[in-house]
């Protein structure tokens, strides 16, 4: 592959990200007012699964191929980016409005999703009954995000949160609803289009620069398979729908544990390194990192800022570690 069309592939891929975003958010904004709940229950369960799916497909084929090594890096590696990167950029164009349901119930499970992965690896391995019990543990977690996003909106009864799933599946049965899921899934299409793009004109140019295919993995293709979510988080960023940015990276780190993570140990059981081990604990302390912030309701421009900077640390720390630098 030349070095014009390489570039040609970062160009249209940028652009496929930037637009498969954009009607991404539009739907899911649409889609959250027509179900009458916070556009943060979509971000935290359709927008998170739709933006997880690069992540799944490259930790699906890596399994296959009995490479769970980079499927469980591909995990970790994403996790980490959604974390510091994308909510570092995201607030840096604006603060990040935190709503308090997210301080009770969404980070912790995000939390101990994350302590299940650092056990594991404690472990040194995933078994397929333990990738069960992941994708079960998502199944539950999603049921119960819909199930009470009523109530959650409404300021309704324990009655009420039992039609919550009743009400939006209704509301997703009426015309309006059908195209905004519409638009959903064409952003979803374009945005898993556009990062793949990207990702193969990015590996091209580092190639034709002489960069190891080992550096190229742990940075270009973890960067590559988060890219629908900083699209979208960026595209709600710069609309002022900032709360759907924070819960789709939310929603994403649960969905690539347990969805993920459960899909590859099914398919395949998961070997877990030594050293891999050690970038689980990274992401457990990004995890940790996050909660002062949404504690304050706030993720302001000075701390996105700093999640940036700790990013680069990581990033440092792991070419370091690999390359000796």
């Amino acid at each position: 592959m030349s070095i014009i069309t390489s570039v040609g592939m970062v160009v249209l891929g940028i652009a496929l990200l930037t637009f498969g975003g954009e009607l991404l958010v539009k739907g899911a904004i649409a889609l959250a007012r027509l179900a009458k709940v916070r556009p943060a229950i979509i971000g935290l369960t359709i927008v998170a699964f739709g933006t997880s799916l690069p992540e799944m497909a490259v930790s699906i084929f890596a399994a296959v191929g009995g490479n769970t090594d980079v499927a469980l890096g591909n995990v970790v590696g994403s996790n980490i980016l959604n974390m510091a990167l994308i909510v570092g950029l995201s607030a840096l164009i604006t603060t990040l409005p935190v709503h308090g349901r997210a301080v009770r119930l969404e980070w912790p499970f995000m939390f101990g999703a994350s302590l299940l992965a650092v056990g594991f690896g404690w472990r040194a391995h995933v078994t397929r009954g333990e990738g069960i019990f992941l994708v079960l543990l998502l199944i539950g977690f999603n049921w119960y995000i819909v199930r009470t996003a009523r109530p959650d909106v409404l300021g309704g009864s324990r009655d009420a949160s039992a039609s919550g799933a009743f009400d939006m599946a209704r509301a997703a049965l009426t015309s309006g609803a059908l195209i905004n899921l519409l638009w959903l899934t064409i952003g979803i299409a374009i945005l898993t289009s556009g990062g793949w793009i990207l990702v193969e004109g990015a590996v091209s140019l580092a190639r034709l620069a002489e960069v190891s295919e080992r550096i190229i993995g742990l940075t270009i293709v973890a960067v590559g398979t988060s890219l629908p979510e900083l699209a979208t988080s960026l595209a709600a960023a710069r609309k002022g729908h900032a709360e759907l940015a924070v819960a789709t990276v939310i929603g994403s780190n649960i969905f690539n544990i347990l969805g993920v993570l459960g899909v590859v140990a099914i398919i395949h059981p998961v070997e877990v390194s030594r050293a891999m081990e050690h970038d689980m604990f990274w992401m457990l302390g990004f995890s940790l990192a996050l909660l002062p912030m949404m504690w304050n309701r706030l993720v302001s421009r000075r701390e996105g800022a700093v999640l940036i900077g700790a990013w680069l640390v990581y990033l440092f720390w792991l070419l370091q570690r690999t390359l000796g630098i």
